[in-house]
Formats: C-alpha cells, sequence, structure tokens
C-alpha cells in the first residue's frame, strides 16, 4: 500500500506542469491582471515552452493541443486559435532542443522571443480573420513583452521544481 502511494506521489509529482497547463485552460486564469492597464503576460507560453524544451516526456504535442482546444471553448474562441498558437510554441521548443547542445537560460530566454512573437501573431491573426474581434496591437506588444520578461523568474522556479522532483525519483 506504501508502494501504491509512493508511485501515486510521484506520478503527481511528475505531472505537476501538465496538470498546472490545463488547470490555467480552464479556469480562465489567463494571467490578465489589469493593475496598471498593462501588465498582461502568457503564462501558457512560459509553461508549454519551457517543458518542451527540457522535458517533452511530461508535455506532449497532443496535450498542448487539447489544452489550446480547452483554452478555446472556455474563452468563447474559434477553435484552433489557441492549439495552434500553443503548437508554434512545442515547434520552437523543440527545434531549439534538437538544434542546441547545451542549453542554458540565456539561449532559451533569447529563443523564446522567436516563440512569443509568432505565437501571438497566429493568435491574434486567426482571431481577425475569423472572430472579427477588435484587435489592440499595444495588447499583443505588452502581452509579448512581460512574457519575455518574466519567463527567468518562472525558469528559476521550474529548476528548482525539476530538481525536487528528479531527487524524488531517485530515492
Amino acid at each position: 500500500m506504501a508502494l501504491v502511494l509512493s508511485n501515486l506521489r510521484e506520478t503527481l509529482f511528475k505531472l505537476g506542469p501538465l496538470i498546472l497547463l490545463i488547470f490555467i485552460c480552464i479556469s480562465e486564469f489567463h494571467t490578465q491582471f489589469y493593475y496598471w492597464g498593462i501588465f498582461t503576460f502568457n503564462f501558457q507560453f512560459i509553461i508549454i515552452y519551457y517543458w518542451i524544451l527540457r522535458d517533452p516526456d511530461i508535455l506532449g504535442y497532443g496535450f498542448v493541443f487539447i489544452c489550446g482546444f480547452i483554452n478555446d471553448v472556455v474563452l468563447s474562441l474559434p477553435l484552433g486559435t489557441s492549439a495552434l498558437s500553443y503548437l508554434f510554441v512545442s515547434l520552437v521548443a523543440a527545434y531549439v532542443r534538437t538544434a542546441t547542445v547545451r542549453n542554458s537560460l540565456f539561449t532559451d530566454w533569447f529563443t523564446f522571443v522567436v516563440a512569443i512573437i509568432i505565437g501571438n501573431f497566429i493568435y491574434f491573426f486567426l482571431l481577425n480573420k475569423f472572430a472579427n474581434a477588435d484587435i489592440k496591437y499595444t495588447t499583443f506588444f505588452y502581452n509579448s513583452l512581460f512574457t519575455f520578461i518574466l519567463y527567468p523568474f518562472f525558469w528559476g522556479l521550474f529548476e528548482i521544481y525539476k530538481k525536487i522532483t528528479f531527487s524524488r525519483r531517485n530515492d
């Protein structure tokens, strides 16, 4: 019984990023904090990029696609807008993972810019074409900027989480 509970706890710790991504997509917690009128960032992009880059076994591309559909349904967006932008972020992370020999915060952070800009562009382009939504490009700019600025903070948190999770697995 203790072994079963230990394995269950280990599995839940390993699936923590996936559970967090699903929770964010379902709960409409889209980090749209408007304290100053400009502070907005895309936490889903940060989670997807980091975990596809560092440990792709935790977040598979199918889960990323399904989370995009869940996000679209919850926010009443045309189906596929979030899923395509999330998959593009995954594509950039997978390319960087195979192209670089040694990953560091510096390389991750500056290749993340490409993923943010084109991922947000895909998202807003599809919204503009299929939802006829009024798009404010300043929101696009601030979202991209603050997502880029906050990536090192969450990178550090995820590194700590990964060390704790892997140390539990090796005990």
